[in-house]
């Protein structure tokens, strides 16, 4: 089955956390893709600050595109891969590996992927 693994951080990660620690966290997270390669479909992305966000919102006479951030939560998202693993088991035990959560602030979101669509119909 497929996962979405997002994964996300609060604003106190930067005030907690000195920047050598946080670097060297950050370096143990090469090793974590190259260490779960084979469950991950994808390579994974990092994004790019939520200060570069731009927002495709419903407007009443249609679509309205506004500068962002305008996350609904204190968490943003700050990278993703998608993995294929048997279950949601094998996702959550593949998420507690994530290196980031050594880190005050950092979660891994796990949601389940639509992957057929003929349920909607």
């Amino acid at each position: 089955m497929k996962y979405v693994i997002m994964f996300t951080s609060t604003p106190e990660l930067d005030a907690a956390v000195p920047p050598e620690r946080a670097q060297e966290v950050y370096g143990r997270v090469y090793e974590w893709f190259e260490e779960h390669s084979a469950d991950i479909s994808d390579g994974g992305a990092e994004l790019q600050p939520v200060t570069t966000a731009t927002t495709v919102r419903h407007g009443a006479e249609g679509p309205v595109v506004v500068d962002g951030p305008f996350t609904e939560a204190r968490e943003a998202v700050g990278g993703f891969s998608v993995i294929d693993v048997p279950d949601l088991d094998a996702a959550l035990a593949l998420a507690r590996t994530w290196p980031m959560l050594e880190l005050p602030g950092t979660s891994v979101e796990v949601r389940p992927m639509v992957t057929d669509y003929s349920q909607f119909e």
